[in-house]
């Protein structure tokens, strides 16, 4: 089963407290039709607390400049995989998420205590809500100030959320700001930060973590990004030494 199809098919019966059980209490009620099944798999509970997440940040994130719009969820939707069947209940999800009474930040701190923080699951979170906030053109002044404070709440101090923002805003980074080092950084520094980034950033590690099959796509391409710096730092440095 997808992980939409535990979620809106009785998910609330899993062991998931705070602002997201109380949202998935809410959706047992949106889709009272479905049997709530008990469930005591962890790992199916994080899967579906990090959707759950996913979810509340995403809507509160496009309501962050006071108006939802299209682009927006358009955007949500091309970086996660929801099947045509699904699509209207995720959307009804969507919305109640919206328009729960528990701020962003109670989220967001949920989240942090489930993942940890500055995780690179939480960096994958970061990187979709970079991706709505600039759907519908600039990132609005509103929006960054909700991006900041959740980047706060996951541990990233201010160095740390900039260089974030510099590598998800839309902009093409230099290499060395995907890697993390520095401008002059070496060969070997360039690739032991490759490594360790390549490493934390696999689909695979990141699965294993509580991400949902669902939501890879988005990690690929960050893999994806990785790699391609890598490569570009190793020919400026082999170039700039030879």
């Amino acid at each position: 089963m997808t992980i939409w199809g535990i979620l809106i098919g009785g998910a609330a019966g899993l062991a998931v407290g705070g602002p997201i059980g109380g949202l998935l209490g809410a959706a047992a009620g949106l889709f009272a039709e479905q049997q709530i099944r008990r469930q005591t798999d962890p790992e199916q509970a994080r899967k579906v607390a990090f959707t759950v997440a996913v979810i509340a940040l995403s809507a509160k994130m496009a309501k962050a400049d006071g108006m939802v719009t299209k682009a927006e969820i358009e955007a949500f939707r091309a970086r996660v995989d929801i099947p045509q069947k699904d699509v209207e209940r995720v959307g009804k999800f969507w919305d109640l998420a919206r328009q729960t009474p528990e701020g962003f930040a109670a989220y967001a701190r949920q989240t942090v205590e489930l993942f940890g923080p500055r995780s690179a699951i939480l960096e994958q979170l970061l990187d979709l809500l970079f991706t709505i906030a600039r759907a519908d053109g600039a990132i609005t002044a509103e929006e960054w100030a909700y991006l900041s404070e959740v980047g706060h709440i996951f541990g990233y101090d201010e160095a740390g959320f900039n260089r974030l923002s510099d590598i998800y805003s839309g902009e093409s980074p230099p290499p060395h700001l995907i890697l993390g080092i520095a401008p002059d950084a070496s060969l070997e520094e360039a690739k032991a930060a490759w490594k360790a980034l390549a490493r934390t950033h696999h689909p695979d590690q990141l699965i294993a973590a509580g991400m949902p099959e669902e939501f890879i796509s988005a990690a690929t391409d960050r893999l994806a990004q990785i790699n391609h710096a890598y490569q570009t730092l190793a020919g400026q440095i082999r170039a700039r030494t030879a």
